[in-house]
This record gives C-alpha cells, sequence and structure tokens, in this order.
C-alpha cells in the first residue's frame, strides 16, 4: 500500500513539471524585470490629455480637432503600453466632465465612465499597475471625486500609501501592489490632503510629485529644472531631496497667435524621438543625470509616433524582455490646426471668442 502511495506521488509530480513550465513567469507593466522594483523605481509612459482626441473617431461632443494631443483613445494607450494616463476635469453644469481647457472646446463625456473604460481595462490585466493624474481644473472636493470613482467601481483598486501627507521615503513593488490588487495610483492636482477625510486613494500630486516647466514652443528649450509645486521652483536638488517623483513634461506647442498655443504635430516624430535637439532620448538622459535617477514619467502627445515606447523601455532596461505592447493601428495627427482654430472661433463665437479660448488656454 506504501508502495502505491509514492507511485502515486511521484506520478503526479511528473505530471505537474509537464503541466507547468519550469520558468513561468508573470509580467508586471509588460516585463517580468519590473516585477520586484519599487513603483518609484520604474519609469512610466504617460499620455498627456490621454481622453482628449484629435482624429475622426473622437467622440467628443464639439468637432475641435486640434485641442486634443492624443490619436488613440485611454483604453489602447494602455494595450500599448502607456501607464500614465492625465486628463482635465471640468464642472460642466454640475457634473464632472473631462473637458480640454473648457467644456465649450472640447467635451470628452463624464470622469466616471473615463473611470469604467479604464477599470474595465484593470479588470482584463491584472498584472499592471496604473498611474492617473488628474488636473482639478474646477476645484472639485474629494467628495466630488469619490463619488465618480465610486459610479465607476473602481475604488478598490485604489492604492493608498501611509502617509497622505509627505512623500514616501519607500514605495511598494509592482508585484506587491498586484498581489494586494491595489495597482491605481491616483493624483489630483491639486487636493488639499488636510480635507480629503473620505477617499484617501485620492493623493494631491505635488505631495508626491515635482514637475519640469511645460508650455515649451521649441524644440532646443526643453528644461529639467524643477518648476512645480512652488515650494521647489527651480530647486532640483530640494525637490529630489524632498523624495517627490520626477514627472518630466515633453510635449512641444505651436503658437498660433493670440496666445493660443496647439500641439506642434509637424516635429511630433522628433519631439518623441530618441536621439537629436529637443527628443525624448535626449530629455530623458539629461534628466536622468540631473536627478540622479530616472524620471518616474515621461509625458508625451501622441505617444504612438515616434520612439516614446522603445525610449521608455530602454530606461527602464527591459528592451529585450519587454512583452504585450500591442501598439494601435490608427496614427493620423492633424496637419492643419491654425485655420480650423481661427475658422472655429470666428464662426461660433466672433472675436471675442478667440480671445476667450486664448486666455483659457493658458490656464493649463
Amino acid at each position: 500500500m506504501q508502495n502505491l502511495v509514492c507511485w502515486s506521488l511521484i506520478i503526479q509530480a511528473a505530471f505537474g513539471a509537464v503541466l507547468t513550465p519550469r520558468n513561468a513567469t508573470i509580467a508586471c507593466n509588460n516585463s517580468p524585470d519590473l516585477c520586484s522594483r519599487a513603483y518609484s523605481n520604474i519609469t512610466q509612459l504617460g499620455a498627456h490629455d490621454s481622453p482628449f482626441l484629435n482624429n475622426a473617431s473622437a467622440a467628443n461632443s464639439i468637432t475641435f480637432g486640434d485641442a486634443g494631443n492624443q490619436n488613440v483613445n485611454s483604453v489602447a494607450q494602455l494595450t500599448a503600453g502607456v501607464r500614465l494616463l492625465t486628463a482635465q476635469v471640468h464642472n460642466n453644469n454640475g457634473a464632472w466632465h473631462l473637458c480640454h481647457t473648457s467644456c465649450s472646446l472640447l467635451d470628452a463625456g463624464t470622469l466616471s465612465a473615463w473611470l469604467s473604460t479604464i477599470k474595465t481595462w484593470m479588470d482584463n490585466n491584472p498584472n499592471d499597475v496604473v498611474t492617473i493624474l488628474l488636473v482639478n481644473s474646477d476645484d472639485a472636493s474629494a467628495e466630488d471625486l469619490n463619488a465618480e470613482f465610486e459610479a465607476a467601481n473602481i475604488t478598490s483598486y485604489g492604492y493608498q500609501p501611509p502617509s497622505t501627507t509627505t512623500a514616501l521615503a519607500t514605495w511598494p513593488t509592482l508585484q506587491e501592489m498586484i498581489s494586494n490588487n491595489t495597482r491605481l495610483v491616483t493624483f489630483v492636482a491639486d487636493l488639499d490632503p488636510s480635507t480629503n477625510t473620505v477617499a484617501p486613494y485620492l493623493l494631491d500630486e505635488f505631495t508626491f510629485v515635482f514637475e519640469n516647466p511645460y508650455n515649451v514652443t521649441s524644440l532646443s528649450n526643453f528644461s529639467c529644472v524643477a518648476d512645480r509645486p512652488p515650494a521647489v521652483f527651480e530647486q532640483t536638488a530640494t525637490a529630489i531631496a524632498s523624495r517627490r517623483l520626477p514627472l518630466v513634461n515633453h510635449f512641444l506647442d505651436e503658437n498660433e497667435g493670440l496666445g493660443i498655443d496647439i500641439p506642434d504635430t509637424a516635429n511630433i516624430t522628433t519631439t518623441n524621438g530618441q536621439t537629436g535637439v529637443g527628443s525624448l532620448g535626449a530629455a530623458a538622459s539629461d534628466c536622468s543625470a540631473a536627478y540622479g535617477k530616472a524620471p518616474a514619467f515621461l509625458l508625451v502627445d501622441f505617444f504612438d509616433e515616434g520612439s516614446a515606447i522603445s525610449v521608455v523601455n530602454s530606461l527602464n532596461g527591459i528592451s529585450t524582455t519587454a512583452v504585450g505592447q500591442t501598439q494601435p493601428s490608427v496614427t493620423t495627427t492633424s496637419k492643419s490646426g491654425a485655420s480650423r482654430i481661427s475658422d472655429f472661433g470666428l464662426v461660433t463665437y466672433g472675436w471675442l471668442g478667440v480671445l476667450s479660448v486664448a486666455w483659457l488656454t493658458h490656464q493649463f
């Protein structure tokens, strides 16, 4: 009888070895090499103004293509390997919408609807950690934002740090966040942590993050110098010492006059390129040297044009181990922005409308 039991165990073990690959690995954020790395020790590619699209597939309430900063929607961005999604939140007649500068300019729908699409993607991709950065344009309260997250049924994914009032000395690894199923990090600019008693997963951005300058209109003017929050303005060493995570804005604008800036699509492959003046690769290298470590986030327009994914894979050291980064099939940026902005402003609102859009544009 003992011999039979022994043989049974041996056979089960043998079948188990056949059925379970000896070198089975799990990819965290598209690579098994990232699983053991801390959240603060990886670089995430970010889609600037993620829900705001400039092509014909955009489901915006007003056709104003050149207000958009991406070619494909947020789900397609995540599928391609983007892990930071940014958006602007506005109060649109009492409802919280994702609007570009103004809801009269470009309205991408409600915050809760957008979050629902992200939640579905996360449900289907259980080994991925996602970051959201919301620009709190109309001062939504923690209660307001929490209601939107609850409506999307996504709050259970929210990562809650030990403290919401100070930057973290140590972030968990991706695997720890995945194992705990707290795979969504949400930053809000701004949200006073001292008044946020209902949603500790909603983190004030500038408590945890610092940014370099944005609104750049020349390829030679990108800078790694700390710009925000005001406490670290032009004090990069102080920003690093504060343990804030570095976010590098790297998107180029084109000035159309009257203070109106739109994404510079003519230079997009250079801006998102690996080498050359004004390239993402050069910025990543320069900022890594300035910070003493790779940036935590690289934020770009039209991520699918140029080499943004490759630059981030290289920074993370996963150029040969990255898996599951499915590039979108649609890649068409607009090249006729100036005329459409002028036509929209003049026909719809007259010169007063153009000036209003110009003023609003410079608020972000």
